[in-house]
């Protein structure tokens, strides 16, 4: 066995001649894996409120959607999108077209946005699972057309039997007639289905409308153009090479993004806030790191005698200063293991059980904080831990035995 391994690890599991050492070294060790145990549990209810904001939108998203660099529309019929679209990889593609319309509700104008789509959006996304009300999704009959709104947008309206509604969309290229307003916009009429789609997303809820692609095109006057190509990929298909491959094909006149790309904001932020918590817990774990160099201060204090023997034996300064290093790095190596165990056997506890609820449960998405755990997140948290607790003891360390092993009693 490593010789300076060996004395640290008796060293640190001996009883010392001042009891204080051993408790000191206890809280270093304690205060670390407390330290620890936070970060793994504050990060992985990071991870859970990402995971379940992710689900969330895969009701409404699509696995892939493609839409144009320069521009907001493309041809529905361009070479490139049907190549995309006859991917062998690719199960499903819905043509869209989204852009803002303005309607007029008991004297109220409502600005929203118009989303129409085709028969594939059904498939492409899981928007049946989201529906409620006692009527059908249909978006067109013949030549009848029905608009599904946000259960927030519906609220606004008085519910999700709206009847008939006029929708206004200015004409492109025109300037406002204001003798005669009207005729500067584009208007036409959509039924209520007597259903609402609920994201549980204001973004969605409050401002959105679904209808028939053929209304859209009509209101929008962009007959054969589309804003998006949205995708679903057959079972099993690498969605990150897909991606790779549609890019190719689309040769940078086309941007191809995925869930995460197509909510860039919300999740940027989310991953900046979990970002300043490892931060923030990273300096706790450096404050409780002091405790360890209190700890090997008073130890090379106590065990003088032994170090000059050791030295009067052969031993050089760096072994001799190794021994405290380690006795250190041990400190640190159990205070987060320790707290990795702890911080684990929380959040599986709460995972399954739910221990910490959301206030009293009502107007929240989910009862209890979400909770997942990333291997590599714990991974991070563990070298962390470790690293900090194996810096801050070399300075004092160098500091101390350099002193000691220079002091007349030492020669």
């Amino acid at each position: 066995m490593h010789l300076p391994f060996f004395i640290a690890r008796r060293y640190l599991f001996s009883k010392k001649s001042h009891n204080a050492i051993n408790i000191i070294s206890g809280i270093a060790a304690a205060g670390i894996a407390i330290a620890t145990a936070a970060m793994v549990c504050i990060l992985s209810v990071f991870n859970g409120f990402h995971d379940l904001i992710a689900t969330l939108y895969c009701h409404f998203d699509p696995e892939l959607q493609v839409t144009a660099v320069q521009g907001k529309t493309f041809e529905a019929d361009d070479a490139v999108v049907r190549q995309m679209k006859s991917h062998p990889e690719v199960e499903f593609a819905a043509e869209c077209l989204e852009d803002n319309a303005l309607f007029l509700f008991r004297g109220h104008p409502l600005v929203i946005t118009l989303k129409g789509v085709d028969k594939n959006f059904e498939h492409v996304t899981g928007i049946r699972d989201i529906l409620y009300g006692e009527g059908s999704y249909r978006l067109q009959s013949g030549e009848v057309y029905y608009g599904i709104p946000g259960i927030g947008l519906a609220a606004k309206m008085g519910g999700a039997n709206y009847g008939t509604l006029q929708i206004c969309a200015p004409r492109g290229g025109e300037r406002i007639n204001l003798a005669n307003p009207i005729e500067s916009f584009s208007v036409e009429d959509i039924l209520s289905p007597g259903i609402v789609f609920d994201v549980n997303q204001r973004k969605y809820d409050e401002h959105y409308m679904l209808t028939s692609l053929a209304f859209a095109q009509n209101l929008f006057e962009k007959e054969g153009r589309i804003s998006s190509l949205e995708l679903k990929a057959k079972a099993g298909t690498d969605i990150a090479h897909l991606k790779a491959e549609l890019r190719k094909m689309a040769g940078g006149r086309f941007s191809v993004k995925d869930r995460m790309e197509q909510q860039a904001d919300v999740f940027n932020i989310m991953n900046i806030e979990k970002l300043v918590a490892y931060l923030f817990l990273t300096f706790i774990i450096l404050v409780a790191c002091f405790n360890i160099i209190s700890s090997l201060s008073m130890l090379i204090i106590e065990k003088r005698d032994d170090v000059l023997t050791l030295q009067h034996l052969g031993m050089t300064p760096g072994r001799i200063r190794s021994i405290f290093m380690t006795e250190g790095r041990l400190i640190s190596i159990f205070g987060g293991a320790i707290g990795i165990v702890v911080g684990l056997a929380l959040c599986y506890l709460q995972q399954y059980f739910g221990i910490i609820s959301m206030g009293d449960g009502q107007g929240f998405i989910v009862k209890a904080y979400p909770v997942a755990v990333h291997p590599a997140d714990v991974l991070v948290v563990f070298a962390t831990s470790v690293a900090i607790g194996f810096v801050s003891v070399w300075y004092p360390v160098h500091l101390l035995t350099r002193r000691l092993l220079s002091s007349p009693s030492a020669e």
